[in-house]
């Protein structure tokens, strides 16, 4: 009976989510289900600031990682 439980819950959860965040679409008739959504937003903007980011959250795990295992 616990098993049930469990899984019926996770279930509920699951589908709850999807259901939550589903949108349903305009049906103008012309077959366009989706209506005028606003452009999407460019990514390239601040590519290089999360580039160096990167390489410095790359440069803290490593050094971090090397004097956790010399010790």
């Amino acid at each position: 009976m616990k098993n049930f439980t469990k899984y019926s819950i996770l279930l509920f959860a699951i589908f709850t989510d999807f259901i939550t965040y589903a949108q349903p679409g305009d049906d103008t008739g012309d077959g366009d289900l989706e209506g005028n959504d606003p452009p999407p937003a460019p990514i390239n903007g601040k590519l290089f600031l999360l580039a160096i980011m990167g390489i410095i959250f790359a440069y803290y795990s490593f050094k971090k990682y090397r004097k956790f295992y010399q010790n």
